[in-house]
């Protein structure tokens, strides 16, 4: 069983290698962080697999820096004096992310985010 999971995992990132997935453009998100929330926007900006970018939300407007490793995203920026970590997965086409978000150790909790069209 693990023999197979090892393949399926290894075939998935193959395949996301090979559509070549872009992250660039504007993604729109949804943050739950335990009953408090918002909806930041991220423009992103990849070459090869170093992001950068800026933050748009409730915080205000930030710069940021992550990378993209296969369909593993991870980012993040600095606002307010507050350093904020965001990670998780990009499916295959690149059109949506999710994962989880930490806000300088005051609040974590999950993000949604779609790429706007």
């Amino acid at each position: 069983m693990r023999k197979l999971t090892a393949v399926l995992a290894l075939s998935f990132f193959a395949s996301l290698a090979a559509y070549g997935a872009d992250v660039t453009g504007t993604w729109n998100a949804k943050v739950d962080l335990g009953g408090q929330g918002g909806s930041p926007t991220f423009v992103l900006k990849q070459d090869g697999e170093k992001l950068t970018g800026t933050y748009s939300g409730a915080l205000g407007d930030a710069d940021l820096t992550g990378t993209l490793k296969g369909a593993r995203i991870s980012f993040d920026f600095e606002v307010q004096g507050a350093k904020i970590h965001y990670e998780g997965t990009v499916n295959a086409h690149a059109t949506a992310m999710e994962g989880t978000c930490d806000y300088a150790g005051q609040a974590s909790g999950t993000f949604k985010a779609t790429k706007k069209e």
